[in-house]
């Protein structure tokens, strides 16, 4: 009997300089395609539901406690975590390149990596997410991801995250 599964995933790679140019940190966590990102493949591809074809990112602050991402976070509930907005301008669309055809196929932003530029007193960045809206919490979350191990990040005012979003689907 034949059988095949498919193994879908993605990574976030942050980079944050300082005002100057300078890197301060640098890091690096997988996410979790949440239950309406994974809905929302299904749909498009097997059930003639119309693609989202702009994507937008954003950053993600944890409540005190920690942050946690769900499987079953939306963009109109996520109680273990909240949006991070102190950076110039909204949620930023995401300009993919186009994905490989070797297993598995890879799609990347790495020709025009993401930058947010913190600005007010600036605050703390525990991960990003990629959503279908460039505001507001009535579009499609597609994944989340939270800093591990040191954990969240302090930024300044004119810091500048720079954010790679790397995903990959897989015949395992």
């Amino acid at each position: 009997m034949l059988t095949n599964k498919a193994s879908a995933g993605g990574v976030y790679t942050f980079q944050c300089h300082d005002k100057d140019g300078k890197l301060k940190w640098e890091e690096t966590e997988h996410n979790l395609i949440v239950n309406q990102g994974l809905q929302s493949m299904v749909s498009v591809y097997l059930d003639g539901a119309t693609q989202i074809t702009t994507w937008y990112m954003g950053l993600i602050t944890g409540p005190s406690s920690g942050t946690t991402i769900a499987a079953g976070d939306t963009l109109a509930l996520h109680a273990g975590w909240t949006e991070y907005t102190d950076y110039s301008g909204t949620r930023q669309a995401v300009t993919f390149g186009t994905a490989t055809t070797a297993d598995p196929s890879v799609i990347d932003n790495s020709a025009a990596k993401n930058q947010f530029t913190i600005s007010g007193a600036g605050g703390v960045v525990a991960g990003a997410f990629l959503c279908s809206v460039t505001s507001g919490t009535s579009g499609t979350l597609f994944s989340a991801s939270d800093f591990q191990a040191p954990g969240d990040r302090t930024v300044v005012s004119g810091d500048v995250l720079t954010v790679t979003y790397t995903f990959s689907l897989d015949a395992a």
